[in-house]
């Protein structure tokens, strides 16, 4: 309870609200006893007074800032309704998740919508990791009760429980979907497989819509998951209790029947359904009466296939699988059934014979159809000795009808359960643990509760009594193991209220009584509970306005039950006539479901049967075991079983008065309060120091109490806490303050002391400068005149040298290039005389050129013609290009035409302008010659007459004028014409510069195009080896499937298969691959999706069908037409299963295969049609651009002949080397060998190995050889020993035996891989001669060119297949070793990266108090190792890959590819383990994980492997830890915080912002203001990343293999040690 004395100004309370329920507010002043009323401030701004009298008392006092949002409720200082609540909604809203602690239980609210947090990436951040370490999460809980039981050998249960829709079955599909991943895949086995099967099939035959919930389980069920010694799944097993079988015949409004009959009548089109004579299910009484046949967003059709599936994974074959629907679809016409009442009052009933629902059900159900009608109307009694038949009334009929229907819903649901049973049963061993999933029914209450709501109660008594008892315990071995002074807890327990349900003469036990009287009746049942209980039990009572109900005060609320129907539905009988025409029914399925079950049957756990069946004889005892009785004691076994396991609890909690107390550990407290400690205390005495400190700090002992590793404090005094530290914190702010501020006023003493003094000492300065300047400028005067006369004396001076200078430089001048000249005409001499002899000798030497080139162009047209086909190809991009920018073509001719027409028109202007030009100097020279005229006839007439008249003067002078307006008007016009010729000449280099810049643009998009699309094949060409590479690995994964299971079946009966042993290594070893699978596993084959070809496990959405039971296995063989296994060989069935589903996936990949090459070349066909449409759209639109790529294709097509030509030459010198290698063989296998014969020397060198040496070779040097002497060897001579023998069998033209040593050499590396599929050094030196063998025969393939001019003879024999499959075995090496460097680095990468302190006392220094979750009866988890984990670990692990690779002298580039990957591994496992842990993130750890990977990069820095995929793989987590140290308060960091954080998804980042978690007072959490500001942002980020929280740590890159040609080998060069034991090997 809180104290008085923390109800100070400015704490936090709550307050009760009418519509928030709950509010938050704030005191205005302090809290004095005795005061009546509270000032509070209410959150939306109100001041309210609220009353503080007896019986409302004190509001509760809201938790401090730094609890908020606690994963743990546990870790809250005040424990109440409003501070749960409040917690969880900040962490459903605020933060998004949907998971939180309260101890060992797990609190889950149900988002109803599917969230991104189930994934297989999500899966592997939590297994291995501790359950306090982690974020909430269901994985997390599974996760410990797996580790438990593995580490104790316990048995463990998961309990689920929660009101109906809270997502109880989701959580307990979660758990077993994680168990399997966890517990089977490293095994490849198919029980997990089965396991996850059985979820769909419950679901359709046992779950419904309810009003509450449109998947509502409407039974429980306990799953027994059995675990192997190894901690491998290898068996389960299901109980179920009390089905809700009146469903089946009931339904109330907007609710539906199982989805089971909803499914089928979906599905009623189907070929197969079509005999059922289904309807819609509007028109079956058993399926509209809740009027809402529907469920938004579900496709009950696809919901029934999910189910089929299901089925045949579990075994269940499809004829009985038709038998099922058969029953099921009787059971809805049964329904329909019409019958009628006859006879006085109705007290008869009789169904007509052609009745089609009646017909349709004797057909589905194989009975007698008039048998069925009359005894649904009648019933058989024992009267005196003797059998009377009575007729019953129509409303007898009509209960005796869904009886019937109840009935055989229930028998068909228990034969399911016990088929699931059998199917799941462990076939190797006993299960050694097991982990139980129990996902049973909530506490209900209705308007009206019935026998259905009093059992579900009931269990729910037995469930919390098991809770209280096993919480209660853990506390006290708590307090007992920390040697606490306390006394043990006296508990409120439920037993009265469970003694007055199942005790002597309790509820249950009248009931039976009353069900065995004859004339027993719910009236009576309810008088003997009047009798017994009232005023007798405290959890009895009595309505006051009925004499037929009974009220129970459970744990949980007070229940009303009405007693009409509680007889009847504990009874559960059934007319035996009914049940004896089932038992004699034709279909084997209905006859075993009736068939008569052995006494003591009725009491299995797997389900609860029907209660007795009724009959005119007098029943067995077997048969009066009422449904209570019978689900008292299967609860009763549950109840032993849990008692029997550790319980781990997923739970909806409700208000309680449960106060556990807060417990810190000394170092915690230490951190936390050390500011309230008096004098220094040292950090090896913190026990000491706290239990002397405490004392002082709360005065009352029974507050809190010492441990030996922890102090416990009750609730409350966290909070009181808390307030000292504050008020201490405080005061010392005061004293900083005061200090400050005194500090501050003497420095402005001084500064103001330092200003006058420095205005003094400038003023002074002033003057004395004033006084120097004076002096200075008399001082210049004087220099510049002195300067003056001296610059004019000195520029006198400088003329005449200058001037003299320039004469002599003249003369000499002249005298120079008279030289010259006669020098230029002596060497132009001798040129010529060059340049004539050679145009002689270039035009001798022109004539044999031609000559030349005329030969050659015969020798080359061949090939050319072979090259065209490529070229045009080639060609066809640029058709395709130049189709995708046919606009901007068409632009670039219309600015060309116009650019024309505008030349032409200055043309035209310009010869405009040339005839005006010389029309007018025409005109001006005839003017100039009339006025010459005219003027020679003025001289003569001057001469002629002395005088001249004043008219002919006049006429003179206008005839000036006018002649000067002509030229002046002319003048003008070329004006005129210039302009206008200027501007045309303008607006034509404005059109040059624009069509000049436009060409750039095209050519830059052309560029750019070009990119993309070599981006977008690159990209492709990635995906597909990435797919095709994971196909590989799911073959190598079958592989070893195959092998194990045949090794698991050679145990027994190892006599009848010695057909079929592996083969020792002591043995010869066969020429065939280990596997029946063929090596060179035909083409690239494809999936649907990335993800199906990333991996197949038991979560991937691979059809599971193929691996299931045997005949759809069958079925698919005989549709792929893979033949069957008749050797007869193989008799395992586990072994034959794997055999025939490892051929049937080969089948299915090639089928794929080729129908994507098909699907490849249409589209190419239909490419190539489209661009030959437009073409023909664009050829007359584009004559130019058509003669240009006529000219274009000539062109390549002269290019093509002259390479063919080339190609032709080349072919021909290949073709003399083959037949002179061919000839001299034949000569040398026709002749008899001699030691005399010697070999071409081309050929020399060679090994040669005898055909029964083969087998001793394979061990000697690959399979048995030590890993000692192998590391020793030079790189690939494993490899250049077999070439050398698969050269010399090529040589002696045994082309069989050349590809046979192949086929082995592939089966031996891969014998050896498997073998040291753990050693890094020797994978690493198989790879390396794999990688050899595949270079030295690519080498020598009859297809390879070889450049450079080196001389190599190709083989004869054609192993391009042998050189595929060797490529395969490369990827599967390299794969293998990253596998191994990946399982020494998954457990340190967490450890090492995000928990070692590599700077010593980072994050030590504060503690942030934290709840405690670990179970208390459990001991903490051992280390893997006794070495802890750090960085430096993590840096020798990739150290010893790096020298493993380098001592094998491997590419660069391929270690680049394998660091990029582990790479890629260490930043996604680091950061999705910081995504989903609150204690990381924080500012000091940002800052530790940022050291941490700075020596990572340092380490790849040094050796070269830092690149770009390896710098983008390690961004991410980079990134996040700059976030966490980043400023995150303004909106101008939310901007820096996302152009900063490019590599993280907008999930991650807000994520990470939600989990930050202040390690000190220092630091401020991150307001929700601010995420909503970085959410704003990061919606206008197009980051491209898929909405998932988590990396996905699997994905695997994709690796290519450099082709480097090998040097020439020779047996020579070979340095052979004798420890291989190869000397057989004959040289030659």
């Amino acid at each position: 309870m809180a104290t008085p004395e923390l109800y100070t100004k400015g704490a936090n309370v709550w307050v009760p609200d009418p519509e928030e329920v709950w509010v938050c507010a704030q005191l205005q002043q302090d809290y004095r006893p005795g005061d009546q009323q509270l000032l509070l401030l209410l959150s939306d701004g109100r001041e309210e007074q609220y009353p503080v009298a007896p019986p409302v008392g004190l509001p509760p006092l809201g938790n401090p800032d730094i609890l908020e949002g606690e994963n743990d409720l546990t870790a809250l200082s005040f424990l109440h309704e409003p501070a749960v609540l409040h917690n969880l909604r900040v962490r459903f809203l605020h933060y998004n998740s949907i998971y939180t602690y309260c101890g060992i239980v797990l609190v889950a609210l149900n988002p109803y919508e599917e969230l991104p947090i189930y994934g297989e990436e999500v899966i592997d951040a939590y297994s291995g990791q501790d359950m306090a370490d982690m974020d909430p999460h269901i994985f997390s809980l599974a996760e410990d009760a797996y580790r438990t039981m593995i580490r104790e050998e316990k048995n463990q249960s998961i309990i689920i429980s929660g009101e109906s829709g809270s997502g109880k079955t989701v959580s307990a599909k979660f758990t077993m979907r994680y168990f399997a991943v966890v517990g089977g895949a490293a095994q490849q086995t198919s029980v997990e497989e089965k396991v996850l099967a059985s979820n769909p099939i419950m679901e359709a035959i046992g779950n419904a819509k309810t009003i509450r919930n449109d998947n509502s389980s409407r039974f429980g069920k306990y799953i027994e998951i059995g675990f192997g010694s190894k901690g491998d799944i290898i068996g389960a097993n299901m109980r179920t209790y009390l089905l809700e079988k009146s469903r089946v015949v009931f339904q109330a409004p907007e609710e539906r029947n199982y989805h089971i009959f909803y499914q089928l009548c979906a599905s009623r089109d189907l070929p197969e359904m079509r005999g059922l004579k289904l309807n819609s299910a509007e028109d079956f009484r058993y399926t509209n009466q809740g009027m809402d046949i529907n469920i938004p967003g579900v496709d009950d059709a696809m919901e029934l296939e999910h189910t089929r599936n299901a089925l045949t994974i579990l075994g269940v074959q499809p004829d009985q699988q038709m038998e099922l629907f058969r029953i099921l679809a009787a059971v809805l016409h049964l329904g329909n059934v019409n019958i009628q009442a006859s006879g006085r009052g109705g007290d008869r009933s009789y169904i007509n014979g052609d009745d089609r629902s009646l017909v349709v059900f004797s057909i589905l159900m194989g009975v007698e159809g008039s048998q069925m009608a009359h005894w649904l109307c009648h019933q058989r009694l024992a009267v005196g000795g003797e059998m009377l038949v009575k007729p019953m009334s129509g409303q007898q009929a009509n209960e005796a009808r869904d009886a019937l229907a109840k009935h055989i819903y229930g028998q068909l649901f228990a034969w399911i359960v016990q088929r699931l049973n059998s199917a799941l049963r462990a076939q190797r061993e006993q299960p050694k643990t097991f982990i139980g999933v129990l996902d049973i029914y909530g506490f209900e209450t209705f308007d009206r509760n019935s026998f259905e709501q009093f059992c579900i109660n009931y269990a729910n008594e037995k469930l919390q009594q098991q809770f209280n008892r096993h919480v209660f315990q853990l506390e006290q071995e708590e307090y007992v193991r920390e040697e606490l002074p306390w006394n043990r807890i006296e508990f409120s327990d439920n037993q009265p209220c469970i003694t007055l349900i199942e005790g002597s003469l309790g509820l249950l036990d009248l009931l039976d009584e009353e069900c065995r009287v004859p004339k027993g009746s719910d009236e009576n049942w309810a008088r003997k509970l009047y009798e017994q209980h009232l005023n007798q039990s405290p959890n009895f009572r009595k309505p006051r306005m009925s004499n037929s109900a009974f009220i129970v005060l459970h744990f949980a609320d007070m229940v009303q039950y009405e007693c009409d129907g509680f007889l009847d539905k504990n009874r559960d009988t059934i007319f035996e006539e009914p049940i004896n025409i089932m038992r004699a029914s034709q279909s084997e399925l209905v006859a075993e479901l009736f068939q008569q079950k052995p006494v003591g049957d009725s009491l299995s756990v797997s389900s609860v049967p029907n209660g007795g069946v009724r009959s005119g004889k007098r029943a067995h005892r077997e048969h009066k075991l009422t449904v209570g009785f019978q689900f008292r004691q299967s609860l009763q076994l549950l109840m032993d079983t849990l008692n029997s396991t550790t319980p781990h609890y997923v739970r909806c909690i409700k208000p309680n008065d449960l106060k556990q107390p807060f417990l810190w550990t000394y170092e915690e407290f230490f951190g936390r309060y050390r500011v309230l400690f008096h004098g220094s205390s040292a950090q090896d005495e913190l026990q000491v120091s706290c239990q002397k400190a405490i004392p002082n700090l709360i005065p009352d002992p029974e507050q809190y109490c010492f441990g030996k590793t922890k102090v416990f404090f009750r609730a409350g005094q966290v909070a009181v806490l808390e307030k000292l530290r504050a008020e201490r914190l405080w005061s010392a702010g005061v004293l900083i303050q005061s200090w400050v501020r005194g500090w501050i006023q003497r420095r402005r003493y001084l500064q103001l002391r330092r200003s006058a003094l420095t205005l003094q000492r400038y003023a002074r300065g002033a003057l004395a400068r004033r006084l120097a300047w004076t002096l200075r400028y008399t001082r210049a005067a004087l220099i510049i005149q002195k300067t003056y006369r001296m610059v004019m004396v000195r520029q006198l001076y400088l003329a005449i040298r200058e001037a003299t200078i320039t004469i002599q430089a003249f003369a000499r001048g002249m005298q120079t290039r008279r030289t010259y000249r006669l020098l230029l005409e002596e060497r132009a001499a001798v040129r010529l005389q060059a340049w004539v002899r050679c145009w002689l000798t270039r035009c001798w030497f022109r004539r044999i050129r031609a000559a030349v080139v005329l030969l050659q162009c015969c020798v080359r047209r061949r090939a050319a013609r072979r090259e065209l086909r490529r070229l045009r190809a080639e060609a066809r991009s640029v058709e395709r290009y130049r189709e995708l920018n046919k606009g901007m073509e068409v632009k670039l001719m219309q600015l060309q035409l116009r650019a024309d027409q505008q030349a032409k028109e200055s043309a035209s202007l310009r010869e405009a302008l040339h005839v005006e030009r010389e029309s007018h100097s025409s005109e001006l020279e005839q003017l100039r010659s009339a006025l010459l005229k005219l003027q020679k006839q003025l001289q003569e007439q001057s001469h002629a007459a002395p005088s001249v008249t004043a008219q002919q003067e006049e006429e003179r002078r206008r005839a000036e004028e006018r002649a000067a307006q002509e030229i002046e008007l002319l003048t003008q016009e070329m004006e005129a014409l210039r302009m206008e010729r200027d501007s045309l000449e303008k607006e034509r280099d404005d059109l040059n510069t624009r069509l000049w810049q436009q060409e750039k643009d095209q050519e830059e998009s052309r560029r750019q195009t070009e990119v993309h699309a070599a981006a977008a094949v690159q990209a492709e060409l990635e995906e597909e080896r990435r797919r095709y590479q994971g196909l590989l690995r799911e073959f190598t994964r079958l592989e070893q499937r195959y092998d194990n299971l045949r090794d698991m079946s050679m145990l027994p009966t190892a006599e009848r298969w010695r057909g079929h042993r592996r083969t020792d290594s002591t043995q010869s070893m066969s020429l065939e691959p280990p596997s029946p699978v063929s090596p060179s596993f035909s083409g690239p084959p494809d999936f649907s999706s990335a993800e199906e070809g990333r991996r197949i496990s038991v979560t991937s959405p691979f059809d599971r069908r193929t691996w299931s039971t045997e005949p759809p296995l069958n079925a698919l063989m005989e549709d792929l037409g893979v033949p069957k296994d008749t050797a007869g060989k193989m008799q395992g069935e586990d072994l034959r299963h794997a055999y025939d589903a490892v051929r049937v996936a080969n089948k299915f990949l090639e089928r794929q295969l080729l129908a994507q090459r098909a699907e490849g070349e249409q589209e190419k066909a239909a490419l190539m049609l489209q661009l030959q449409e437009a073409q023909a759209r664009d050829a007359p639109a584009s004559k130019e651009l058509k003669d240009l790529m006529e000219q274009m294709e000539v062109q390549e097509q002269e290019c093509c002949r002259l390479r063919r030509e080339l190609k032709e030459l080349k072919h021909t010198v290949t073709l003399r080397k083959i037949l002179s290698y061919a000839g001299l063989a034949m000569s040398v296998s026709q002749e008899p060998m001699s030691p005399s014969t010697q070999l071409s020397p081309a050929l020399t060198g060679l090994l040669e190995c005898r055909k029964k040496d083969e087998s001793r070779l394979m061990k000697n040097l690959i399979t048995d050889v030590r890993a000692e002497a192998a590391l020793f060897l030079n790189p690939g001579l494993a490899a250049q020993v077999l070439f050398l023998c698969v050269r010399q069998a090529d040589f002696r033209r045994d082309h069989t035996r050349a590809r046979g040593l192949c086929v082995t050499a592939v089966a031996a590396f891969k014998t050896a891989l498997k073998k040291q599929s753990g050693d890094l050094d020797m994978t690493a030196l198989w790879l390396k001669n794999t990688c050899v063998l595949k270079d030295l025969l690519t080498k020598h393939s009859p297809t390879q060119v070889v450049g450079g001019g080196e001389e190599v003879l190709p083989l004869q024999v054609e192993l391009r297949e042998q050189v595929r499959v060797l490529g395969d075995v490369c990827i599967q090496a390299y794969q293998q070793l990253l596998a191994i460097s990946e399982s020494r680095l998954q457990p340190i990468i967490v450890p090492a990266m995000l928990e070692s302190e590599t700077i010593p006392g980072l994050s030590g220094a504060v503690v942030k108090m934290v709840g405690s979750r670990k179970r208390a009866g459990s001991d903490p988890r051992p280390a893997a190792s006794g070495e802890v984990a750090s960085m430096a670990v993590v840096l020798r692990e990739l150290g010893a890959l790096h020298t493993a690779l380098e001592r094998q002298d491997l590419p660069s580039a391929l270690l680049e590819q394998a660091f990029r990957q582990l790479a890629h591994l260490l930043a996604g496992s680091a950061l999705n383990s910081l995504l989903l842990r609150k204690d990381m993130c924080c500012w000091n750890r940002g800052l530790q994980i940022r050291y941490n990977v700075s020596l990572l990069e340092e380490w790849l820095r040094s050796r070269g492997l830092w690149t770009a995929g390896a710098a983008a793989a390690l961004e991410p987590l980079i990134q996040a830890a700059q976030l966490l140290q980043m400023s995150k308060k303004t909106e101008v960091d939310g901007q820096a915080i996302v152009q900063t954080c490019n590599a993280l998804s907008s999930q991650q980042i807000v994520k990470i912002l939600t989990q930050y978690t202040p390690q000190s007072d220092l630091e401020e959490r991150v307001t929700l203001n601010f995420i909503r500001i970085v959410q704003g942002l990061l919606k206008g980020r197009s980051d491209g990343y898929p909405p998932q929280l988590l990396l996905d740590v699997r994905r695997v890159f994709p690796v290519t293999f450099p082709y480097l040609p090998p040097p020439p080998v020779s047996a020579e060069q070979l340095e052979i040690p004798e420890s291989l034991k190869i000397s057989f090997l004959r040289k030659v």
